[in-house]
């Protein structure tokens, strides 16, 4: 992580979950440009200090699995992407709901595999 500090000056939180890596700045633009409701709909489900500032989340691997990125895309609804990516010659590995994401891990044409998460927080 040091390494990414000073080459992007991201940050990292732990926030009990997981590690948090920040962009500082990055929900001003966010705010500004594509999602002027970022920090009101965040503060509707307490999320974590400089939430709106996160570009990527540090997750343990699984036991034998080394370590690599992963890249997972932020999407409005994942069962539409879904049939996207499958008309475009994509292949669905797997979808998963949980309380607060509906997922799905794609592998493309050319053989990248991320994910597609859409957020959904629980309501109530």
């Amino acid at each position: 992580m040091a390494f990414y500090a000073k080459a992007f000056g991201w940050q990292v939180d732990d926030v009990g979950f997981g590690l948090m890596v920040r962009r500082p700045g990055y929900g001003d633009h966010l705010e500004a440009t594509t999602d002027p409701d970022i920090r009101a709909r965040q503060s509707g489900i307490s999320a974590p200090p400089g939430f709106e500032d996160a570009i990527a989340w540090i997750a343990t691997t699984a036991a034998g699995e080394a370590p690599h990125w992963h890249v997972t895309f932020a999407v409005a609804d994942r069962d539409q992407t879904v049939a996207d990516a499958e008309r475009l010659g994509a292949e669905i590995l797997g979808q998963d709901d949980t309380a607060w994401t509906r997922e799905a891990l794609i592998r493309d044409p050319q053989g990248a595999v991320f994910s597609a998460s859409q957020f959904t927080p629980p309501t109530g």
